[in-house]
């Protein structure tokens, strides 16, 4: 657990992740997510929703170390932008934010920020979108094509010699470029039902069948995502985790919101 801690936030000191670092995305997920929570609900006791909102956003950004914000950037610039197939993981490795991953974050944060402006804090439900946001990233990591090995995802795939391949147009991956194959499918299995747990309890213990439709909005989000993201690359990478994650979250947040 303290390897996911250290992965996924400023905290938990130095520790090299590991493949079954993964197990525990979903427990760290929801820990942080109902961090946030709280100090949205008790942001609210003090100031307008307006202000409460804003400081849940910051809240989120220091726990996470701008991590998956980050990765929102990156996957902005690679996936959205117009160009050939074998430069978009270039452009997701390099640091600097482009206008597409600058443009992708400020929307995605204006709409977060709505999101929690516009309803009455619910800490358990944002707790339920943490942790179901995180096990997804570790069911993706283990199912899906890696697309960039030496990557900062690299430590948690989990491959065997001669599982490395080179995918092609054939096969749906990036023509020319290497990935990894994860070792089991079945690896998916702890995480996925661990993260489903404790994600869909808190969701129906916060806000009942709203909480679960939020959490159900959150998963399709994500999906999509991954998805898109592997037409374009072929795979996925680390920031195609933290962009899918922080889409799925927002989404999650914005049917929370809605008018029922």
């Amino acid at each position: 657990m303290r390897r996911a801690l250290a992965f996924l936030t400023p905290f938990g000191g130095a520790a090299a992740p590991s493949p079954a670092t993964l197990d525990w995305f979903p427990v760290v997920g929801g820990a942080i997510g109902l961090a946030v929570g709280a100090v949205w609900w008790l942001a609210g006791r003090a100031w307008p929703p307006a202000a409460a909102a804003g400081i849940a956003l910051a809240a989120d950004a220091a726990l996470t170390g701008y991590l998956h914000l980050d990765g929102l950037a990156d996957a902005g610039d690679g996936l959205l932008a117009p160009m050939a197939r074998e430069r978009r993981l270039e452009v997701m490795a390099d640091p600097a934010v482009g206008a597409f991953g600058a443009v992708t974050v400020f929307v995605v944060l204006i709409l977060r920020y709505g999101a929690f402006a516009s309803t009455a804090a619910a800490p358990l439900v944002v707790g339920a979108l943490w942790c179901g946001s995180r096990a997804a990233m570790a069911v993706v990591a283990r199912c899906l094509r890696y697309a960039r090995p030496g990557g900062l995802a690299t430590a948690f795939v989990e491959a065997s010699p001669g599982e490395a391949d080179q995918a092609g147009p054939d096969d749906g991956g990036a023509e020319g470029v290497a990935v990894v194959l994860p070792r089991s499918i079945a690896g998916a299995v702890v995480p996925g039902v661990v993260g489903a747990t404790l994600a869909v309890g808190m969701a129906v213990a916060g806000r009942g069948a709203h909480g679960l439709a939020a959490l159900a909005a959150e998963v399709v989000a994500i999906a999509a995502v991954v998805v898109f993201a592997h037409r374009r690359i072929g795979g996925f990478t680390g920031d195609v985790l933290g962009a899918a994650g922080v889409v799925g979250e927002t989404i999650g947040l914005l049917v929370l919101a809605a008018k029922w």
